[in-house]
């Protein structure tokens, strides 16, 4: 990390937790979709992950992890979360619920806990990189280390 990128609240809790990381800063891209990040970064987008927040039919709220080139399911993310049905929270809702803007989410720091699950691909990958809670930040995380900060399942939620 070069001295003029800062480090977000996400950076700080995993060095809190003593946990390795590698971060990116793809601010000067103008990437803005996963995709893009994806390809700024220069990395698979298999291996890097948007954070999606959801609602359940009980109002409790849901956190999945996805490949960026993907899709949630909404009935294979309800089925692994126990609802009879979810769907994706409104933009102006994410800010209040969770601390983060629309395309700095991150599924380290939020406000509080959510029940957290990252797509089952994921395990096929040594590390996974996602957002470092600012627009414009990745981190990239092995996924056993990152059960040290954030408890989740693994699931087929995509499509």
């Amino acid at each position: 990390m070069s001295k003029k990128d800062e480090k977000t609240n996400v950076m700080r809790l995993l060095e809190q937790k003593k946990i390795p990381y590698n971060s990116y800063n793809y601010l000067s891209t103008g990437a803005i979709s996963g995709t893009e990040v994806a390809k700024a970064l220069g990395e698979d987008p298999d291996i890097v992950f948007k954070t999606l927040v959801t609602e359940g039919r009980s109002k409790e709220h849901y956190v999945f992890v996805i490949p960026v080139e993907k899709e949630l399911n909404l009935k294979k993310a309800a089925k692994s979360v126990g609802e009879k049905s979810i769907e994706m929270i409104r933009q102006k809702e994410l800010f209040p619920l969770t601390g983060y803007v629309h395309g700095g989410c991150s599924p380290i720091g939020m406000k509080k806990p959510f029940t957290t699950t990252i797509d089952e691909s994921a395990a096929a990958h040594e590390k996974i990189i996602f957002s470092a809670g600012k627009i414009g930040y990745q981190v990239e995380v092995a996924l056993e280390d990152l059960k040290k900060i954030v408890r989740f399942q693994l699931a087929d939620v995509t499509e």
